[in-house]
């Protein structure tokens, strides 16, 4: 039979050899290779037991420093634009709100009551409780005894 079969062909043996990473019996090759004179430019771009482990995990290393970057960087502008808006607020949005507080609470007075003024000092009508006792004393001289 050829080609891939879900079948074992034999019992109790499987059809293909399985071949795990193991960094000791690699550091022996390349000791081996070390003492041969050969390089890994010699190998003839041969596949090489674990380098699919070491390629994902250099390549799952950079992409995670990429991020970590990225990140941190991401962090940082999100910082100064917080500073920057909340500098804006106290430079200048606070003030217009203060002001538009104070002249909100500031009795709206009308311009008919300003130009109304009295006849005489004496005379006391259009003056409310208030005005009336916001007014200066004025003191006269007593007389009316006869002295």
């Amino acid at each position: 039979m050829l080609g891939f079969s879900p079948f074992k062909k034999h019992a109790n043996k499987f059809n293909y050899i399985p071949r795990y990473y193991d960094p000791e019996e690699e550091r022996r090759a390349q000791r081996r290779a070390e003492l041969l004179g050969e390089s890994p430019e010699h190998a003839k771009l041969e596949y090489v037991p674990g380098q699919y482990v070491r390629t994902a995990r250099t390549a799952r290393a950079a992409r995670r420093e990429a991020e970590r970057s990225t990140r941190s960087k991401r962090r940082f502008g999100v910082l100064l634009t917080g500073i920057v808006v909340l500098l804006l607020f106290f430079v200048v949005i606070y003030p217009k709100l203060t002001s538009m507080m104070r002249r909100g609470v500031a009795p709206a007075v009308p311009a008919a009551v300003e130009s109304r003024a009295a006849a005489s000092d004496l005379d006391q009508s259009g003056i409310s409780d208030v005005e009336w006792q916001q007014m200066p004393i004025t003191v006269v001289p007593n007389d009316y005894e006869g002295r």
